[in-house]
């Protein structure tokens, strides 16, 4: 195949941008720049009853956002292709629906689904349970059609399906892959509504696009060897197939929309505070391997390694941790004014927070910038200090013990007798040596007290912070009130 390389992304607008969409579309988009091609954004939307509102401007803005910018798309069609829908073209279908049937590779059905559903019965009761249909409209006359007609029956389209032939095409990711025409029967092409089905729609799609090369998941493996049948049945040159693996979550179980473990949506994953190019690098390896150990990468290094032939042939697992891992990172490399610009629209709603000027959030939103893991969560950590949590009834055993009232005792002294208490990791080490002279406790018995008596809490960020975001009146307001 020596034309231009043009891939898509075809998303139903029935749901918002789902992780597994996403990476979809970004080994599509990174095959087509790695072969200076083009990347084809459209919609099939042809499921009206399940489309859903909101859906197709995600589907192709959150796209967008992930820096995955289609060279063609809905909003930017290129006039040769016009049509970017499929809704646009159902006489288009149509022409080329009845154009199989003048050539006799095609029939009109007149069959209602109680028909179907009565054949369907009947070859269960004989031991078959993959319907095929039988065929019951492929030699109906012109008058029998005729008299259906009257009966204000309107015929869906079937493909007829050649007996027992052996398809095989060499797929992207699999390599050969093989499949016999017996394993299913003649399929409705368009339905008698004029709407066309999946699988004759996206054919006449692919080939009126000039789409050269199709990624997509293996879900779809199935379906090629009826679209192939279509592409010859016309003359047609098909694309070159290739099929990604299933994602699995950490239990080995394929993804599902209904895994609660897992956020599913690029919408939500935008909402929480991840970072776009977190999300393209995390999704990059989600499948495919680089030649090295290599685990960051910018979107100019993802287009440029780019092998299609280290796409996985096993299922990819969706390690949290690591998309976790992989978002703090980039959080970490923002300079000051890139993070805040950031962070600024999840903590400008904090009600502890409301009295501050700007550059006092910008101070403050620093302190947590090693510490969150995503946008969102910096508000988690803000309302731990400010909003100190109730002690436990062990917790409080622990403060009231000899030891932890010595400390609090003396590092109230310590506290009046400071000016400024500001600090920074040297100074506090400095400050809190001190106390550890003066009371002999250690780690646990000297950190634990203070940490109880400021936030409730027996984990967070380091100590020095939180003295310098509470201040010295409510550090001493705190510690006061936890001394017997």
């Amino acid at each position: 195949m020596n034309k231009k390389v043009r891939v898509r992304y075809a998303p139903s607008p029935t749901g918002f941008l789902h992780i597994g969409g996403a990476r979809s579309a970004l080994f599509n988009y990174l095959y087509a720049k790695k072969f200076n091609g083009d990347f084809v954004f459209r919609i099939e939307d042809t499921d009206i009853e399940r489309n859903i509102e909101g859906a197709e401007y995600s589907q192709l803005h959150d796209l967008i956002w992930l820096g995955i910018i289609p060279d063609e798309s809905i909003e930017n069609p290129n006039p040769k292709y016009k049509y970017y829908r499929q809704m646009e073209k159902l006489d288009i279908y149509k022409k080329y629906a009845y154009e199989l049937v003048e050539k006799g590779y095609a029939y009109e059905c007149f069959c209602s689904e109680e028909d179907l559903e009565k054949s369907r019965i009947e070859q269960e009761e004989r031991g078959i349970t993959s319907f095929k249909y039988d065929r019951r409209c492929l030699n109906l006359s012109e008058e029998e059609k005729e008299a259906l007609r009257k009966k204000g029956i309107k015929p869906s389209i079937r493909l007829r399906v050649p007996d027992d032939k052996k398809i095989v095409f060499n797929d992207l990711v699999r390599g050969e892959v093989s499949f016999n025409s017996n394993d299913f029967g003649d399929f409705v092409i368009l339905k008698s509504n004029g709407i066309p089905t999946y699988n004759f729609a996206v054919v006449i799609d692919d080939h009126i696009m000039d789409i050269t090369h199709v990624l997509r998941g293996e879900e779809h493996l199935s379906n090629t060897p009826k679209q192939l049948f279509i592409y010859d049945y016309f003359g047609w040159e098909a694309p070159q197939f290739g099929h990604m693996t299933i994602i699995i979550n950490e239990n080995g179980k394929k993804l599902s929309k209904r895994d609660n473990n897992i956020v599913q949506f690029v919408s939500q994953y935008r909402k929480m505070g991840f970072l776009p190019q977190a999300i393209l690098n995390f999704l990059l390896l989600l499948g495919w391997t680089p030649e090295d150990n290599k685990e960051i990468f910018t979107l100019s290094e993802m287009c440029s390694c780019f092998d299609p032939s280290r796409l996985s042939k096993s299922p990819s697992m969706f390690d949290n941790k690591k998309l976790y891992w992989m978002n703090s990172h980039y959080i970490k490399t923002l300079d000051n004014e890139k993070y805040f610009e950031f962070i600024l629209p999840f903590i400008k709603e904090n009600k502890n927070l409301a009295n501050k000027t700007e550059d006092e959030l910008k101070n403050i939103s620093l302190v947590f910038k090693n510490e969150i893991l995503y946008g969102e969560q910096i508000n988690s950590f803000i309302d731990e200090v400010f909003n100190k949590a109730k002690l436990n009834d062990d917790q409080k055993a622990f403060v009231n013990s000899e030891l932890s009232q010595r400390v609090l005792t003396f590092i109230e002294e310590k506290i009046k007798s400071t000016n400024d208490l500001k600090f920074d990791k040297d100074s506090f080490k400095a400050w809190i040596n001190d106390v550890i002279l003066n009371t002999q406790a250690k780690g646990k018995n000297l950190y634990m007290p203070i940490r109880l008596s400021l936030t409730g809490c027996e984990h967070g960020i380091e100590m020095y912070n939180i003295f310098n975001l509470l201040g010295k009146d409510e550090v001493l307001k705190r510690i006061r009130e936890e001394l017997q």
